[in-house]
Order: C-alpha cells, then sequence, then structure tokens
C-alpha cells in the first residue's frame, strides 16, 4: 500500500453554473403558484392584538410588575423583582392576582413581613380586586436568578 497523494495539475476549472430566479414561472397546476408574489403583504398589515390586562404587556399585569420593582429586600440594595424572588404572576380577567415567590433563604429576617407587603402593595393597583401570595422554597431561589441590572447592581457582572 501506498501513503502517496496524486498531483494532478490543471489548466482552468470549469465554472459552476450561475444560480437564476426566474421571475415569471412556467405556469403550472399547483397550490403552491395561486399564492401571491408577496406573501407578507396581509401579514405586514395587520395590527397588533391588544394584551388583555392581566396578561403579560397588558395594563394590570405591568402595574404589578411595577409595583413589585418597589418593594427592596432590606439586605440587599435591589428590588424583589430584579433579584429574582417573584417566580411568577397570575391575573384573572375579574382582577384577581396571584403572586408566587420565595425568599432568599428560610431563615430570612422579612420571612414573615415580605409576603404581607407584597400583598398590600399588588393590591393597591388600579385593576386589581383581590391578591393573593404563594411563598414557595422550592426551586429554592439562587443568585443566578437575578436580572442583568441586579447583577451590575452588586458587581456580579
Amino acid at each position: 500500500m501506498s501513503d502517496r497523494i496524486a498531483i494532478e495539475e490543471v489548466d482552468a476549472v470549469q465554472r459552476p453554473a450561475r444560480a437564476r430566479v426566474d421571475l415569471d414561472p412556467p405556469k403550472q397546476a399547483t397550490p403552491r403558484e395561486e399564492r401571491s408574489r408577496d406573501y407578507l403583504d396581509g401579514f405586514l398589515a395587520q395590527k397588533p392584538v391588544e394584551a388583555g390586562a392581566g396578561e403579560p404587556g397588558g395594563e394590570v399585569y405591568e402595574g404589578i410588575i411595577a409595583a413589585l420593582k418597589d418593594i427592596f429586600d432590606p439586605e440587599i440594595p435591589v428590588n424583589i423583582y430584579d433579584l429574582g424572588l417573584i417566580y411568577g404572576v397570575e391575573v384573572t380577567d375579574d382582577g384577581h392576582a396571584v403572586v408566587t415567590m420565595t425568599l432568599t433563604t428560610p431563615h430570612c429576617p422579612v420571612a414573615e413581613s415580605m409576603p404581607m407587603e407584597v400583598e398590600l402593595r399588588v393590591g393597591a393597583v388600579p385593576g386589581v380586586g383581590h391578591a393573593e401570595v404563594n411563598l414557595i422554597w422550592d426551586p429554592p431561589w439562587d443568585p443566578q436568578k437575578m436580572s442583568d441590572d441586579a447583577k451590575l447592581e452588586l458587581g456580579m457582572l
């Protein structure tokens, strides 16, 4: 067996065929042919769908997020939303808001008062009829849940 590489010298290489776009293809009886040339016309003309009040982007939901961003952890100079303590916000059509949250540790000094403060602040948002706070410990909070703004504020970025 030979370990030699065969070398071939050439004078010219045949150029590959160029891609060509035919703007008027031959007519064929296929469903694809019936689609208009600019098929995005209808899509681009559609108006954005308004988010419901309790959905992300909705007035009540965004009001709740703003209220949560006004609550600061007493030991860390970052609001509880950017700190990653809020795991979920749900708002029903009749104005019932449920906030699922945790604390940095079960032994946190504000473990008794923080959920009540969240409930009061969320309940004060216009459009919220009743606020409920579920304090959970699983999954446990860790620094990876913080927003980039919070990490920057704490010098972790």
